[in-house]
């Protein structure tokens, strides 16, 4: 696919080979600023009960949820990773936080201190930073999905189409797919995870370069492998552009992404100033919302785990081996079901 990285019409260097083209960073058939690609189920297409992209990705969701329960039995000395499995599934429901966000952070997040009463000892609390372009009243407490939900919006409101998606950093270079419109099935189960660097996506390359990539035409950008650019055609993405959701240090959160039904030309100056304001405000946000609700349910989840530990062996009834697979749908069907039709 061939994109010219750029994240601004002025002040940036020419891409190699287009003329009058400023860039933010040149890359065969790739465009920075612009540009991502997906869409939603919309023409009643009865899809395949799950494709191959599927079946991995809900592996790697299993694995992600594997990792956090070895760490709990190891840290706390558990009877069991179905204990383990419990504990976070109930911090999950008790604290309002996707199963696995709480995995993530398990994994991410440097552990307590040994025999430590609190996970976080002093740690200070700050309000939410305001997020008036989203219009969203913050008098009240405000949930993840509702961010993300009126972000996504934003942004396709901007960039003038209705098929997009947003995705969350969830460790290692992997962007996670957690809400998505216009796109249909094989898309979401194909790129459910995507890895960065050397990611075949311009959601991926624009979180290893830290800006926004426009993908002008997906029929014809290098950036692109084969199977990657024939999913995201599929769905009626010609186009698409990326606008990573980065914190005050300037790393990406999270990404969104806007996909278009006809190729791309430039965005204007004043939308990619936009575009940027909003994912510094939503990457804010974010960084906050790590800092606040996800270390919170890590408190409690320590609270718990260590009275589990010190509560001795379980019942037979609890005890056993870490759940099986339909155990774990089930329970993720559970936690994971707020979000719109966005599978593990």
């Amino acid at each position: 696919m061939h994109m010219e990285m750029r994240e601004s019409p002025h002040n940036h260097p020419a891409v190699p080979g287009v003329p009058g083209v400023p860039a933010v960073a040149a890359v065969p058939g790739v465009a920075a600023v612009p540009a991502d690609e997906q869409r939603d189920q919309r023409d009643g297409t009865v899809q395949p009960a799950e494709s191959d992209a599927g079946s991995r990705n809900r592996l790697l969701a299993r694995d992600a949820i594997s990792a956090a329960q070895d760490v709990l039995l190891e840290r706390y000395r558990l009877a069991s990773a179905q204990t383990a499995f419990d504990l976070l599934r109930e911090t999950s429901q008790r604290l309002n936080i996707k199963m696995h966000t709480l995995a993530d952070a398990v994994v991410r997040v440097p552990g307590p201190g040994p025999g430590a009463d609190l996970w976080f000892p002093g740690r200070g609390r700050s309000a939410p930073p305001p997020l008036p372009l989203l219009g969203i009243d913050q008098d009240r407490p405000v949930r993840l999905p509702e961010v993300l939900k009126a972000a996504m919006r934003r942004v396709l409101d901007v960039t003038e189409t209705d098929m997009g998606n947003v995705q969350l950093a969830a460790g290692n270079g992997v962007l996670r797919l957690e809400r998505h419109t216009g796109l249909d099935r094989q898309f979401t189960d194909f790129f459910a995870f995507v890895g960065s660097p050397n990611s075949a996506t311009s959601c991926g390359y624009a979180a290893e370069q830290r800006r926004q990539v426009t993908v002008r035409d997906v029929s014809t950008a290098d950036l692109f492998d084969e199977e990657s650019r024939r999913v995201i055609l599929r769905a009626g993405s010609r186009a698409c552009h990326s606008v990573p959701l980065v914190d005050p240090h300037g790393v990406p959160l999270g990404m969104i992404s806007s996909h278009h039904e006809r190729p791309l030309n430039d965005f204007s100056a004043a939308r990619i100033g936009a575009l940027r304001e909003t994912g510094t405000a939503v990457g804010r946000w974010l960084s906050w919302y790590r800092r606040t609700t996800v270390l919170d349910a890590l408190e409690d989840l320590h609270r718990r785990a260590s009275g589990a530990a010190s509560a001795g062996p379980p019942s037979s009834a609890s005890s056993g081996a870490a759940p099986g697979p339909a155990a774990e749908d089930s329970a993720r069907r559970r936690t994971d079901g707020r979000t719109d039709g966005v599978r593990p």
